[in-house]
């Protein structure tokens, strides 16, 4: 390392132009790190910049844009000591609605976008024999819902991955954590809602969507609450392999472990039940 790089600890956070990518970003910088945060809407983020962050475009479907983005990070500051895979999005829809072109672009943005940039930063940590991979998951990722059915593979993969590449990476310092989030605020419903009423609100799955908009909201959890979670998920010296917090988060996890499938089928169907004047299309 040259004498022109930084000795503070250095972090990528992608996914930084809104939500919670953003609030990591902002958090880990008053907790001294060298951030850089990567997202596509670079516009999006000069609040980070303005706190001190670098601003990276990068777009997780794009192997060029990360290839560049993480030697541009190696080049000005001579390693990389953690990577929270942040970047990710909900396509709602019913399985048979979901065009497959738009389930390979949620596979790729959710899954192989963070597979890809955790090969390009294991080079340089295994090297220094030291870094963090925090993988943003979801408590999609242990439970389901009608409508999410390509988000929550993308989840549930998450969560095997980072499983296996937990144990891979042990023996060169390197630790793995998981973050399951419930609701937060974030602009990730009303893509999810969006879509859902996009791809399934005009098909035999209707009364599904109609059923998921009359669920009783309940109010996402500040993005700070899962920031709480990242910043021990990096400090601590021995952190724990997973975390969940945010609405509903622990109440679902809990749910799902103690419920035989079929009980979990019968609770989401009365969360979810349409209104009994929802029109039924026919196929």
């Amino acid at each position: 390392m040259t004498s022109s790089h930084s000795a503070r600890k250095v972090a990528l956070v992608t996914g930084a132009s809104s939500g919670m990518g953003k609030d990591f970003c902002l958090r880990l910088l008053q907790h001294g790190y060298v951030v850089y945060g990567a997202a596509r809407r670079t516009s999006a983020m000069s609040d980070i910049a303005s706190a001190g962050g670098h601003v990276l475009g990068m777009d997780v479907s794009d192997d060029a844009s990360m290839v560049a983005g993480v030697q541009q990070i190696l080049r000005e500051q001579g390693r990389i000591d953690v990577l929270v895979n942040n970047a990710g999005y909900g396509a709602y829809g019913s399985i048979e609605d979901v065009p497959i072109a738009e389930a390979r672009r949620q596979v790729e943005v959710n899954l192989f976008g963070l597979a890809r940039l955790t090969q390009l930063v294991l080079p340089g940590m295994r090297t220094q024999r030291s870094g963090r991979i925090v993988n943003i998951s979801s408590v999609g990722g242990k439970v389901y819902s009608p409508l999410g059915g390509w988000y929550h593979a993308t989840k549930h993969a998450v969560e095997g991955l980072s499983d296996c590449l937990r144990f891979e990476t042990r023996d060169f310092g390197i630790q793995v954590v998981v973050i399951e989030p419930g609701g937060v605020e974030s602009e990730w419903n009303g893509i999810a809602m969006d879509s859902a009423r996009r791809f399934s609100g005009h098909t035999a799955y209707a009364p599904l969507v109609a059923g998921w908009q009359g669920a009783a909201p309940l109010k996402g959890a500040s993005p700070s609450v899962i920031s709480d979670l990242l910043v021990k998920a990096v400090s601590a010296r021995k952190p724990k392999t997973r975390y969940a917090a945010g609405t509903a988060a622990k109440a679902s996890l809990f749910m799902r472990a103690v419920l035989s499938d079929r009980l979990f089928d019968r609770m989401l169907a009365l969360v979810f039940r349409a209104p009994r004047d929802a029109a039924i299309a026919t196929p």
